[in-house]
């Protein structure tokens, strides 16, 4: 079910807020704004969307059988990859953990909270727009030729985002990472890596480990497990 709003501070507050009340938001079920006014991206940024963007959070009510909620992060990328690409098949990758990245230029984000044991999952999409971002280029699906609806990419991103949720279920973590590793940037790439809390780490793409953290290779061959942190990749 996508349920859509005119207005919002921010998708995943609102479905933090339901979850906190007792409501029982239910897997499957999207909250979509046509406005965010107080969106957050990863570590502490904003995210305000504009008109014609995707702007919309769901739930995954994780349980004791389900593989770690991690890595419903890397999952989540898969999802709005495979959804994007359905209407900009060329020029997307992803960039570890999950945003998307078309045509160097960032045109997706998400967002994973914890609330109650049920992880709230939030993603913005520039369809139309792609704002202005200090330091960061960005990017839009409507730079690759005619975009669709945000009602359009919402009803294919729900479809994919099921799909990948019973993947990741029924089969395991193993094929996740192997879907994820094949639509992302190369091993070998060059990658700087901001950890929280440290100076930036140089080194290249080195693969994921077995529960998904980022691999990275120093200059003196040593392999380095990032667990957290910000990943920029040459002129992006």
């Amino acid at each position: 079910m996508i349920e859509v709003i005119a207005e919002t501070g921010s998708t995943n507050a609102e479905l933090s807020g339901r979850l906190a009340a007792g409501d029982r938001v239910p897997e499957g079920h999207w909250l979509v704004a046509d406005r965010q006014t107080a969106g957050r991206g990863r570590l502490g940024r904003s995210w305000d969307g504009d008109a014609g963007n995707f702007m919309g959070s769901t739930v995954v009510r994780v349980t004791s059988a389900d593989p770690a909620p991690a890595s419903l992060a890397l999952l989540s990328g898969v999802a709005v990859h495979e959804t994007a690409a359905l209407f900009a098949p060329e020029g997307l990758m992803l960039k570890w953990p999950n945003d998307l990245l078309f045509r160097g230029g960032k045109a997706a984000g998400i967002l994973l909270e914890m609330i109650h044991g049920v992880v709230v999952i939030g993603v913005g999409v520039n369809i139309r727009h792609a704002p202005e971002v200090a330091g960061r280029r960005t990017a839009a699906l409507a730079e690759g030729g005619p975009a669709p609806t945000r009602d359009e990419f919402a009803r294919a991103l729900a479809d994919s985002f099921e799909r990948e949720l019973q993947r990741w279920r029924h089969g395991g973590l193993a094929p996740l990472l192997r879907r994820w590793q094949s639509v992302a940037h190369p091993k070998g790439a060059a990658l700087t890596v901001l950890p929280p809390g440290e100076g930036a780490v140089e080194g290249s793409f080195a693969g994921l480990s077995e529960d998904g953290n980022l691999l990275l290779q120093l200059d003196d061959g040593s392999i380095r497990v990032i667990h957290a942190g910000d990943v920029v990749l040459p002129n992006t």
